[in-house]
């Protein structure tokens, strides 16, 4: 027989339901999910100085409101784009996606766009970190195709977004895959379709299609890669697919998008480490800003009961950063969605961290547009929007080649670019003209042009194209100071 005092303790421990939020809050709620796609809503705030009527003000201040009136507990909230339960704290998202992870709970992730738009992410693969940790060939891996990134430049200096992602693609492939991989493109493209296939025929035939596409580099691995380390460890067919396929577009997405957004954060703070700009980047712009995590069989969080069909929405992008500093990774991955820790977002994270700092060692990164100051950071910055120069170090690595064979500068746009942009341009233009003007000097200087009359003619020439060029990169790099002060 239960006496009263124990249905009152029964009562008192149920799993009761997670709060729904007033039908104001959902409101404003969903107003600063809808103007996340309105990145010109700020301007007016901060010219005003009114920085709480900013898209992030507004979002800290209704998040901060949340959070003091529950609690701290996630609250339902209905918008435009679902009813979602949201997780109001790192501590909390983290928490809450392991403890519905280890019970098997979850559907699949899949990514939430800023205008509400749904697309699959790739499948989390838990893989350990002694499996996954690239050996010493890293740095000068990452060095190799930095060399090609920045040989490939224009010939003003700057980044063209196609050629930069197809090298960082191919560091991606070498890197999972191993070395026969690095021009396989097909392999990308047949990842990149499986993590955005719509239905299970179409994800199976791209999944069949995927294991088919790693078996080749699974016959005589590469024991520096991925697959080398997998295999080694007696890995199936299946989770070696599976591991490629996570592996590959987290490392590609961070090495293409993030790495330039640190490159563009460490030129408004150059003094910070390469870590700390890649974490910066991987804060403010989360590849995988949004995902929804749909309930498929019910469980119990801290007392709250969370019913299948529930759609947990998780976006790191707008919470604080997890306290004691804890690194991409620890908490529900930027590059993946997946909740608690990710070795393949640590893998990709390295990457990034490593080639910021090999970038950064022979050239000084400049971003022409658009214009970024350190106290005024844009809510968004799309990597493909960015049009990054680099401007090589004085006593860089330099050899006796002529330059000609360079792209030519191809216009950049007017609107939104400074004096001081055209000036590093001018100043980027300038180094290349004075490269030049040592390399044909060089080549004058060689053995055998004193042969005969033909050949010391041909040299004078040289030489005297060699003065030309050095006064023209004198000028140039007067104007380039005028445009910079």
């Amino acid at each position: 027989m239960t006496s009263d005092h124990d249905g009152d303790s029964t009562a008192k421990t149920a799993p009761r339901p997670p709060e729904t939020a007033w039908a104001l809050e959902s409101a404003v709620f969903s107003a600063a999910m809808v103007a996340q796609r309105l990145p010109w809503t700020d301007a007016a705030a901060r010219a005003l100085g009114l920085e709480a009527l900013t898209r992030e003000g507004v979002r800290r201040a209704l998040l901060e409101h949340l959070r003091r009136t529950r609690s701290g507990h996630p609250v339902r909230l209905r918008t435009p784009f679902g009813n979602f339960l949201v997780p109001l704290t790192p501590e909390a998202s983290e928490s809450l996606l392991v403890r519905a992870d280890e019970g098997r709970a979850l559907e699949p992730a899949v990514g939430l766009t800023a205008a509400g738009h749904r697309y699959g992410l790739s499948p989390h693969t838990a893989l350990t970190w002694e499996t996954v940790a690239p050996g010493d060939e890293l740095p000068a891996l990452v060095a190799r195709h930095v060399d090609e990134a920045v040989e490939g430049r224009r010939g003003d200096g700057t980044l063209e977004w196609q050629a930069w992602s197809r090298t960082m693609a191919g560091l991606g492939r070498r890197l999972v895959a191993g070395e026969a991989a690095a021009e396989d493109t097909l392999l990308s493209e047949i990842v990149t379709r499986a993590a955005a296939a719509d239905g299970r025929g179409a994800r199976a035939d791209l999944e069949a299609a995927l294991r088919r596409r790693t078996a080749r580099y699974q016959e005589s691995p590469d024991p520096d890669s991925l697959v080398g380390r997998l295999a080694a460890g007696g890995a199936c067919a299946d989770t070696v697919a599976a591991a490629v396929a996570h592996a590959l577009a987290l490392v590609t997405a961070a090495a293409t998008a993030t790495t330039l957004q640190a490159l563009a954060l460490h030129t408004v703070e150059p003094a910070a480490a390469p870590e700390e700009a890649v974490a910066r980047a991987l804060c403010l712009y989360p590849p995988v800003a949004a995902a929804v995590h749909r309930v498929r069989t019910p469980f119990v969080w801290e007392g709250l009961e969370i019913g299948a069909g529930t759609e947990i929405l998780c976006a790191p992008g707008w919470l604080p950063a997890p306290k004691g500093g804890a690194g991409p990774g620890v908490w529900p991955s930027p590059l993946c969605g997946a909740p608690g820790a990710c070795a393949a977002t640590r893998l990709a994270v390295l990457v990034a961290e490593e080639l910021v700092r090999a970038v950064t060692a022979v050239a000084r990164p400049f971003v022409v547009s658009p214009r970024l100051a350190a106290g005024r950071l844009p809510g968004t910055l799309e990597a493909r929007s960015l049009l990054v120069s680099l401007r090589e170090l004085p006593g860089g690595r330099g050899d006796v080649r002529v330059t000609v064979g360079r792209p030519a500068a191809l216009p950049v746009p007017v609107r939104g670019c400074t004096p001081a942009s055209y000036g590093a341009l001018a100043q980027t233009s300038a180094d290349r003209l004075a490269a030049h003007a040592e390399s044909l000097a060089a080549c004058a200087g060689a053995e055998g042009w004193d042969q005969d009359e033909a050949g010391e003619s041909f040299r004078m020439v040289l030489l005297d194209h060699a003065g030309r060029c050095a006064r023209a990169a004198d000028g140039v790099r007067r104007a380039a100071t005028r445009l910079a002060d």
